[in-house]
């Protein structure tokens, strides 16, 4: 890894855990909401996550500088990526409100599939996660200005 990878490595989990608490916001946001513009109650969202390689020039400069190409493949320390955000497709309560206009033909208005206390979880160790990194970054940073010390 270069010298800036674990700052790199470290950024792209700031994106990836900034992402997870927008999407765990908007969960909690619409934890009581039972009419969507694709009909029926809101479904709870989650983001999928992937190792990533690490491209860029950091990347090709490491490889010139070992005297070979890359090789293909994943390694630790490259980062993570958001590659999608999916809806969780489970059905939420059922409560019978035969007046509410959100019923079905029995009388029972779905809910939302959020678990507020599970969220409130998620949010948590989202937020965590999003400072561990943080810490990362500035650990990082504070090598690299002590490596430009050493030449005083």
């Amino acid at each position: 890894m270069s010298m800036f990878g674990g700052i790199d490595a470290s950024a792209s989990g700031l994106t990836a855990e900034r992402l997870r608490m927008d999407v765990i916001s908007n969960n909690i946001a619409n934890a009581n909401t039972t009419r969507t513009a694709e009909g029926g109650a809101y479904k709870r969202r989650y983001v999928v996550f992937e190792p990533r390689e690490q491209t860029g020039f950091s990347s090709m400069l490491s490889g010139v500088m070992a005297g070979s190409q890359r090789p293909s493949g994943r390694r630790s320390g490259d980062g993570v990526r958001a590659v999608g955000i999916e809806e969780d497709r489970t059905q939420g309560p059922l409560t019978f409100d035969p007046g509410n206009p959100d019923a079905n033909a029995n009388g029972y208005v779905e809910k939302p599939n959020v678990n507020i206390v599970a969220e409130m979880v998620d949010m948590i160790t989202a937020s965590r996660a999003y400072e561990a990194n943080v810490t990362a970054v500035n650990a990082a940073k504070g090598m690299a200005m002590k490596a430009l010390d050493i030449g005083k």
